[in-house]
């Protein structure tokens, strides 16, 4: 068998692997399951918070545990895989996922069940950063996009199934049965990954193979310090909230400070003047912020906006998961035929028309006037992610792939992050309201209007930076 790496050379070693087929469905499983834990989850909480007696404010760690280990780690993990060997790590990520899924659906105590979702999320982490190094070493380089495209489709079904799965699992067996669900996925997992995934094969040409513990923690510590501004207090900025920004401001300075004074540096900054990959980095926190918008501020509009029901507020918030993963497969594939440079800014467009469109609805335009814009805007992301991420992985050098896929998928998080805290208060603030759950119809109405237009500025700060970024990796190619 033969898996090409970046330039369609023969890696090393991986003779004893399966049929090219099955590395994509070993790829796409380990995918779907960090994306399917966190949706899982989160309709569990009010189930959850009656079984251990649990206020919101501590049943909501049941989430926050899961996110804050993703984000913190993701990039140390990333580069531990480009130093260890991406398999031997990524198998045993999925067995910490498989094994924290266990412990979770056995614990008696909350504080266990928030630890175990804590180390259900580092191996989240080192799944979500090693599935995507590995496209560049066991895909061609012509066929990456859909390659990217088919783990976009499968990331975003996680989010659309885990609603109803979890609604079905509770309902039939108990709360446990939603992390017990993954035991079995785990072990698949494990098994394909094993038995079709390249071989760990060190890259001739690399030095750099020790790991900064100190740059690892140090960003850990920022991360988490900024991750906990943004989520605690729902959103109501207070002194703690400050404190922690303060704390995170002042981690990134030193980690800054410490990777440049670093022999072998968890990132090397220099790799950052990239003007493609920092273009990349950029638009993608500001997509994810965008994106964000459509899980914020719709269930409120869907609920006091329209006065729809429950359920079908979640029939309403379905479809952009749904399209997601529609879109996903032939995403790549345009990708692969046009380039992602163009697909890039197609989506990022088709992005921008769907937020102008909500911004300017009129006050009642129905559940389609909200459901057909938010199509669009869902459609554009899918086609911007599959093309960022394939421009930002086939251009990452062998023995970087690891920490470069950690730094995208760390850049989508705190997008996500942000703009659960930065556009919910946003809506709060437009809807005239300290409390959205009380506004009134028109207020809510002109709200969703209000965020909307900020979203589609920043999509058109997003396009900005793809137009500089492409012109600047122009003027270098010249040079």
């Amino acid at each position: 068998m033969r898996v090409y790496g970046q330039d369609e050379t023969m890696i090393a070693g991986v003779d004893r692997t399966a049929s090219v087929r099955w590395v994509l469905p070993s790829l796409a499983l380990c995918m779907l399951l960090p994306s399917l834990g966190i949706s899982i989850g989160n309709v569990a909480l009010p189930t959850l918070a009656e079984a251990f007696a649990a206020t919101f404010q501590q049943i909501q760690w049941v989430v926050l545990a899961y996110l804050l280990a993703v984000t913190t780690s993701i990039v140390g993990v990333g580069r531990l895989g480009d130093i260890t060997g991406r398999r031997r790590l990524l198998i045993t990520g999925i067995l910490l996922f498989t094994a924290a899924s266990a412990l979770c659906g056995v614990a008696g105590e909350l504080w266990l069940l928030i630890a175990a979702r804590a180390a259900q999320g580092l191996g989240a982490a080192v799944m979500m950063a090693l599935t995507m190094a590995f496209v560049g070493e066991s895909v061609p380089k012509a066929k990456a996009g859909r390659a990217m495209g088919l783990l976009g489709t499968m990331s975003a079904a996680g989010t659309a199934l885990g609603p109803s799965l979890g609604g079905v699992l509770i309902a039939t067996f108990g709360w446990p049965a939603i992390f017990f669900i993954n035991v079995p996925l785990g072990a698949l997992a494990v098994v394909l990954a094993w038995r079709c995934l390249p071989a760990d094969v060190r890259p001739a040409t690399s030095h750099d193979t020790s790991f900064d513990l100190k740059g690892t923690l140090l960003l850990a510590l920022t991360l988490g310090a900024y991750a906990l501004a943004m989520t605690t207090g729902r959103g109501s900025f207070g002194l703690v909230n400050v404190a922690l920004l303060v704390a995170a401001a002042f981690g990134a300075g030193l980690f800054a400070w410490t990777q440049a004074n670093t022999a072998s540096p968890l990132i090397r900054l220099t790799r950052l003047r990239d003007p493609a990959l920092r273009a990349g980095l950029v638009m993608s926190a500001l997509v994810s912020t965008v994106i964000m918008t459509t899980l914020v501020v719709g269930p409120f509009y869907l609920a006091r906006g329209l006065g729809l029901d429950t359920a079908l507020v979640g029939f309403v918030m379905a479809v952009g998961p749904v399209v997601a993963a529609l879109t996903g497969v032939p995403a790549g594939r345009i990708v692969d035929r046009f380039g992602a440079q163009r697909v890039t800014v197609g989506g990022l467009a088709g992005m921008a028309l769907g937020c102008a469109a909500l911004c300017a609805a009129p006050a009642t335009p129905g559940i389609a006037g909200y459901a057909i814009p938010l199509v669009v805007v869902t459609a554009g992301y899918a086609l911007f992610q599959t093309a960022n991420n394939t421009a930002v992985m086939t251009d990452a050098a062998p023995d970087q792939r690891g920490v470069i896929s950690g730094l995208l998928n760390l850049s989508r998080n705190l997008g996500l992050i942000t703009g659960a805290s930065l556009m919910g208060a946003v809506f709060a603030l437009a809807s005239h309201a300290g409390d959205v759950t009380s506004s009134n119809v028109d207020s809510v109405a002109v709200g969703m209007r209000i965020t909307f237009a900020v979203a589609a500025a920043l999509i058109v700060v997003a396009l900005a930076v793809a137009q500089a970024g492409a012109r600047r990796t122009a003027r270098q190619g010249q040079w």
